[in-house]
């Protein structure tokens, strides 16, 4: 039966970083400005560089498997209700909306997914059609509406252009489809550009803890509860009743595709909408909280589908 403690490992760098982001803010190391730099660095550098890679590397037809649609159901439910409670509930306007539903549905695929699925099941490759799907499909349909709410006489057709990661994740989807790769210098440069994306969105994500207001008032505080409660409980309850009795997955695959619908939100959701200025403390709650519940139902997931 898997023990506790690897699951604990994998989230000690994710605690460890964003204290070190609440320290450097509350020590005023780096000035007042800095939690905003960083994200900006991150959205318009680092993530970029990364995302491109991941995509790169990947074969678009991982798509092509059973449990994506297991995943992809667990994914549009709870998104559907993620919006569907900040339009009904909470009267959110557009771009909140759209933070909203992503901090509902969208998981944290690559530096959670990786090693608490290697831990518990001793294989991270279902990793990869995860990210091909948040990133080709969900992604980009929550920026066209972040930007088009921010600027929206801007035309839509030219958002690829102006915007830099839907820019790497199309030019990622093109190395792939087509086979081509970087010179090996231009790569390395962008796998050091891309490896300080999600440490540096952590720091950030600890630097806007101290910069949080005092209070967020009692529906901020239901929405974020709810929003984690679709996140962490909603979305992999869904995911087993697919694959279980609709879609009849073995064993190990239904305990892979559940544990990664149970993964908490992505500190990507903060970066969107840190840039956009929608939503922030909704995100920067909602990974915070579903970071930390989704220790429990990881666990109870392991414990439940694992192997004897």
């Amino acid at each position: 039966m898997p023990a506790l403690h690897p699951l604990l490992s994998a989230f000690a760098p994710i605690w460890a970083l964003t204290a070190v982001g609440y320290l450097v803010a509350r020590a005023g190391l780096i000035g007042p400005q800095a939690e905003m730099v960083l994200t900006r660095y991150v959205f318009h550098v680092a993530m970029p560089a990364a995302l491109f890679l991941m995509i790169a590397r990947t074969p678009l037809g991982h798509f092509a498997n059973p449990s994506m649609l297991a995943f992809v159901a667990g994914a549009a439910v709870a998104t559907g209700l993620g919006l569907l409670a900040g339009r009904v509930l909470f009267r959110r306007e557009r771009g909140e909306l759209a933070i909203g539903a992503m901090a509902a549905g969208y998981v944290n695929s690559a530096n959670l997914g990786i090693p608490v699925t290697m831990q518990v099941v001793g294989d991270a490759s279902f990793v990869g059609p995860v990210i091909l799907f948040q990133i080709l499909l969900v992604t980009p349909a929550v920026l066209a509406v972040l930007d088009s709410g921010a600027a929206g006489r801007r035309a839509l057709l030219t958002l690829p252009l102006r915007n830099p990661v839907l820019l790497a994740t199309a030019l990622g989807a093109l190395a792939s489809a087509t086979g081509l790769h970087l010179p090996a210098e231009l790569h390395h440069s962008a796998e050091l550009l891309g490896g300080a994306g999600v440490p540096t969105a952590l720091v950030a994500l600890g630097m806007s803890l101290h910069n949080r207001p005092p209070a967020d008032g009692l529906s901020r505080r239901v929405e974020v509860g709810l929003t984690v409660a679709i996140k962490t409980l909603v979305q992999p309850l869904v995911t087993l009743l697919v694959a279980g009795p609709v879609l009849h997955l073995p064993a190990h695959q239904l305990l892979t595709v559940v544990l990664f619908s149970a993964l908490p939100t992505a500190q990507n959701i903060y970066t969107y909408a840190r840039e956009y200025g929608q939503g922030t403390d909704l995100a920067r709650d909602t990974v915070l909280w579903s970071t930390l519940v989704s220790m429990v139902t990881l666990s109870v997931i392991a414990w439940t589908l694992g192997p004897a």
